[in-house]
């Protein structure tokens, strides 16, 4: 926030403003336009993308936009945002290869939409800006490297855990700290939970049951932290992570966690259940300077050799205008990966699985996802959780198993799975 409150300020006072382009049109979507139009000087809406246009126009409206254009043709597309007046639309190449939008953000959360979506903005030279962490926990890293290829920038967001761990991180390690784990704080964790059972939370926040049990059986988490692990350069210390329970702060908890172990790793990726202060993010750093131990431990830190660094929230929408800004004027992304993949996620059964069954998708009530360290995955030849979605088993599957490409018929080989191919070769998997 510091700095790029400044520059958005200075943008509002000459009348330079970021122009936006949105594609989707759920909840997040909504809260994003609202943020920027009602408290965000410096930038502005300048179009809104969904399938279905009367949902973009509820984004819209929601926000008190009164004055707007739907459109599809390219002339009065270009012709609006040219004037500052908000579109809405159902085509989204427009957005994309207009020459006056600075940023598409990316709010769908539909993994081979996305895909498509990415690889057209980095075609059309778009910097394109995710809220998509499956995306990212798949094949981020061949996006990240034909977008510097394409001189484009593509980044995940602030708001979810990824972001704000890696804001929490470069802070940590720009002190002159060692960061050994990189952690996410969970509420609850059930591996089993369905589209049914979570239909009645699911209801009461206006999303999907199935993005409510993506959160609630663990999948969420695992795409969340593969995001971190692939932008670091850290592992898993096993298959599905640690994943310890407690009630305690995460300060309470550094005595579980071998820093020998991680160190040898390069540092991991894991989760604990139950601590405070959740919903939040925590980073386990190590220092051997005894300067810092000294004044880490007045400073109420602790005595080490772990010290503990959190953030007691996430924010969702009301972070992405930050990391707009960091994008379009500083030239920075928030997590994208550093070199090859290091982390994936791969399928698991929910329950038994039938031979001749088609997978269904993300947060449905077939699959849970967990994190697997990409060297292993490929050598046992897991099933990536994306992948995974109307694939047909070869054969019975138990509860718990783990799925591999020789369990299924993966015959519908959509652009995220030949990227994921691409990007399996690129990096010699």
């Amino acid at each position: 926030m510091i700095i790029v409150d400044r520059i958005l300020e200075k943008r509002e006072r000459e009348n330079n403003p970021i122009k936006i382009g949105v594609v989707g049109a759920g909840e997040m979507s909504k809260g994003l336009v609202n943020q920027i139009f009602k408290h965000t000087p410096g930038m502005i809406i300048s179009a809104v993308f969904n399938r279905n246009v009367s949902r973009a126009e509820d984004v819209v409206s929601y926000a008190g936009i009164e004055k707007f254009v739907e459109t599809e043709e390219e002339d009065v597309f270009n012709d609006s945002v040219s004037k500052r007046i908000p579109v809405i639309t159902s085509t989204v190449d427009l957005l994309v290869k207009n020459q006056e939008l600075d940023i598409v953000i990316d709010m769908t959360g539909a993994i081979e939409f996305s895909a498509q979506l990415t690889m057209s903005c980095i075609e059309h030279k778009k910097d394109i800006l995710s809220f998509n962490a499956e995306l990212d926990a798949t094949i981020g890293p061949i996006l990240k490297h034909k977008a510097d290829e394409a001189g484009v920038k593509y980044s995940v967001a602030e708001g979810d855990q990824p972001g704000v761990t890696m804001n929490l991180y470069r802070f940590v390690k720009g002190m002159g700290f060692k960061p050994l784990l990189c952690g996410n704080i969970k509420g609850m964790l059930d591996n089993y939970r369905n589209p049914t059972t979570q239909e009645g939370f699911a209801k009461s926040w206006g999303m999907s049951p199935y993005m409510a049990t993506n959160f609630a059986d663990g999948t969420k988490v695992a795409f969340e932290q593969a995001c971190i692990a692939n932008a670091t350069g850290m592992g898993v210390a096993k298959r599905g992570m640690l994943g310890y329970e407690s009630d305690k702060h995460v300060d309470e908890l550094t005595h579980l966690f071998d820093i020998k172990d991680m160190e040898a790793r390069g540092g991991i990726v894991d989760f604990v259940v139950g601590a405070k202060p959740g919903p939040g993010v925590f980073i386990y750093a190590t220092t051997d300077d005894p300067h810092s131990k000294k004044y880490l431990e007045y400073g109420k830190v602790g005595k080490g050799p772990l010290y503990s660094f959190y953030v007691p929230y996430h924010l969702l929408f009301f972070e992405i205008p930050m990391s707009i800004a960091r994008m379009v004027d500083f030239d920075d992304t928030i997590v994208a990966s550093k070199n090859g993949p290091t982390v994936e996620v791969v399928a698991i059964a929910k329950k038994e699985l039938r031979k001749g069954h088609k997978l269904d998708c993300i947060g449905g009530y077939d699959t849970y996802g967990i994190c697997e360290n990409t060297v292993d995955a490929r050598r046992d030849n897991l099933l990536p959780m994306a992948l995974a979605y109307r694939s047909v088993l070869l054969r019975d599957i138990a509860k718990d198993e783990v799925i591999t490409f020789d369990d299924v018929d993966s015959a519908d080989h959509e652009l995220v799975f030949d990227l994921w191919i691409e990007q399996k070769s690129m990096f010699n998997l």
